[in-house]
């Protein structure tokens, strides 16, 4: 770059931070006098809301509504200026109209900034045209408009550095993003949160992110390619792009807390709020009253990593598609074989016999669920017979389930489906006591209990819901995801997974494109990692036997080191900890995981982390594997011996172990 290019790019900088500052110091004063004035008038709607009359005061509320939402807009905006004040923009394009020739030079910022003359000095990220710069090379391209394809030309990309309004260093980006900044990102250790990747994202992620033309997503992406990233980030363009949608109307599915907790810091960096978020098994303890706790999966894992689940084929059918079928066909003949076996006399004034009872119940009710006929029933008797009154409701409701001589006691139904011919399966006595005897129901007959609750008296409807992402997809059964299009039934799913990290031993995808069944939409494959060093990608490419896995790192790395004598454990700990800023010990169950810490926890300074864990440092970790999903660490151990190895039937574990490391990994076998 000659001097005067430089020279001109740093005035462009002094003037885009002059007015940042100006715009930072404005909004301050004026969030301070706006609070005040809103204080100050709703003491005044306060004190004379007395001597106002009905459409007077309401006009009042509509107006204090109006000035505390667009404080808080200018707040929310505040927030972004203060993020970006040491570091205003991180690229720019120039462009060249088509039509007029005319030359356009687009800088790319985390938010938006205007001048005086309401000017772009910045251009957020997720602006249409800012597409340009993570997708297209130099050349002709074009981007989607609300007034449609605009075709243009990219003369020129160039990356930034700077730091306290500083210019450090330019790029001229001749090709896409992923060489200089992208490789200096990727070679910086990792930290305790995950950060955000808008400086590099690519082409394939910028694809999920952005788009808004499917319903549905359904991204297959291999490990260390971006996935909860681009979610998080597609979460951000979202709120950025689609109209009156708000964090609270979205809904993030995590696989623990400890997942939720490293994630965290993604939204607030791209200045947006956290969404809510939740686990299933967050979800089933909401849903299912019936028992005191509900297995979780990890515990439901664990069992079967120690070796304590013994009827495989049982728990196989438990979560397999055809079960489905045939929990709907037991509910079909369930409700095809109750009847009314008296009718009753209410308040000795109101008669229903028994033909009319089963009438209703059979004819005129029969498209809704089996418990739900029962509430409307109870429903229309009481307004009929009481002006329109639900008030005795609870009487009618009381007299039709003893007339009908069925109890609603969904632990005794689902026994009754174990016992019945619709269930395809051996099962014994044992198994099928413990759903009415313990105070805990496992993850395994807990989904079937979620589904025939549904069955019988409607999904919960989550309406205010409107996005839901969906993490680790290969994880989840099609009868979770059946469960889960019922109740958010209007809601759009991003969903991301990868069927080479399925940890579920019961339950495997051959390709996540067959969710397509259940969420119509974009089927999308994300192919390059950018997670691990290429002898360890080649490493763990080998466990699966993969040959499409591209690694994206240029530097190389340590070669991967196998071990076959434990003693040398303490030795490997000293030499990545004085090496990297973080290292895990990842085992294949918990049990092997406690043993090691408690060998170690006297010499090293280090964490245990366990399904309870919900925060920790990961200067120095260990962990079990179906755990350590999603997370990464500059350094990995990962220790196997007699008694807890990865077996043939659990590669798919070994490898999700191993794929957790950014540039070195030890393999004690």
């Amino acid at each position: 770059m000659n001097p005067n290019e430089r020279k001109q790019e740093e005035i462009n900088l002094k003037k885009t931070a002059k007015c940042l500052n100006e715009q930072i110091e404005k909004i301050e004063s004026n969030i301070f006098e706006d609070a005040e004035k809103i204080k100050e008038f709703r003491r005044y709607a306060w004190e004379n809301k007395g001597g106002m009359d009905k459409q007077e005061l309401n006009a009042v509320r509509t107006s204090d509504a109006k000035e505390a939402m667009d404080l808080l807009r200018e707040r929310n905006y505040f927030k972004k200026l203060l993020k970006i004040k040491s570091s205003p923009y991180f690229a720019s394009i120039v462009l060249e109209e088509n039509e007029t020739k005319k030359k356009q030079k687009i800088y790319i910022g985390m938010t938006y900034l205007k001048d005086e003359n309401l000017d772009n000095l910045i251009y957020d990220w997720r602006a249409p045209i800012c597409s340009i710069f993570y997708d297209y090379e130099k050349g002709p391209c074009e981007y989607i408009a609300p007034m449609g394809r605009i075709p243009t030309y990219l003369h020129q990309k160039r990356q930034y550095k700077i730091e306290n309004q500083i210019l450090l260093r330019i790029i001229d980006s001749s090709i896409n993003i992923d060489d200089d900044i992208l490789q200096e990102v990727l070679a910086n250790e990792s930290s305790d949160k995950m950060k955000n990747i808008v400086t590099t994202i690519q082409q394939e992620q910028n694809n999920v992110i952005r788009n808004i033309k499917d319903k549905h997503l359904i991204v297959q992406g291999i490990a260390g390619s971006g996935k909860t990233s681009v979610a998080l980030h597609r979460i951000a363009f979202l709120l950025y792009k689609i109209k009156n949608l708000s964090s609270d109307k979205i809904l993030i599915f995590s696989p623990n807390q400890i997942f939720t907790e490293y994630i965290s810091n993604v939204l607030p960096e791209l200045g947006e709020e956290n969404t809510l978020q939740t686990t299933f098994h967050d979800y089933l303890n909401k849903i299912i009253k019936e028992y005191k706790s509900v297995e979780s999966y990890i515990d439901f894992l664990n069992r079967h990593y120690l070796g304590e689940n013994t009827n495989q084929k049982l728990l196989e059918y438990k979560q397999s598609n055809r079960i489905v079928k045939d929990l709907e066909d037991f509910v079909l003949d369930y409700e095809k074989k109750a009847f009314f076996k008296k009718g009753f006399t209410e308040n000795k004034v109101y008669d229903y016999t028994k033909k009319e009872l089963n009438d209703l119940f059979h004819n005129r009710y029969a498209s809704i669920p089996f418990f739900e006929r029962i509430e409307q029933m109870a429903t229309k008797f009481s307004e009929n017979n009481y002006r329109g009154s639900k008030k005795r409701k609870a009487t009618y409701h009381k007299l039709l389930l003893e007339s009908l001589e069925i109890k609603k006691d969904y632990r005794e139904i689902l026994k009754e489906f174990y016992c019945s011919p619709f269930f395809k399966e051996d099962i014994q006595e044992n198994d099928i006591n413990k759903l009415k005897n313990n105070k805990k129901i496992a993850y395994d007959d807990a989904l079937l209990l979620v589904y025939l609750k549904g069955l019988m008296e409607c999904f919960p409807y989550e309406s205010y819901i409107e996005q839901i992402v969906i993490d680790e997809a290969q994880d989840y059964s099609y009868l979770q995801y059946l469960i889960l299009s019922k109740v958010f039934k209007k809601a759009s799913f991003t969903i991301l997974g990868d069927i080479n990290q399925n940890i579920n031993p019961f339950y495997h995808y051959q390709n996540l494109n067959e969710l397509t069944k259940i969420f119509p939409g974009k089927y999308i494959e994300l192919t390059k990692t950018y997670r691990s060093s290429e002898e360890i990608i080649e490493y763990a490419n080998k466990i699966l036997d993969l040959h499409h896995v591209c690694a994206i790192r240029k530097t190389k790395n340590q070669p991967v080191l196998i071990r076959k004598n434990p003693n040398s454990l303490k030795e490997d700990i000293k030499y990545l900890k004085n090496k990297y800023k973080s290292l895990a010990i990842i085992t294949k169950n918990r049990d092997s995981a406690k043993n090691i810490y408690e060998k170690l926890k006297e010499e090293f300074n280090l964490s245990f982390v366990d399904n309870n864990t919900e925060e920790f440092i990961k200067e120095f970790v260990i962990l079990p594997a179906y755990l350590a999903k999603g997370l990464e660490f500059d350094s990995v151990i990962v220790y196997q011996d007699k008694e807890n190895h990865f077996t043939k039937d659990e590669q798919k574990l070994f490898y999700v172990a191993v794929t957790r490391s950014q540039h070195e990994l030890i393999v004690y076998e």
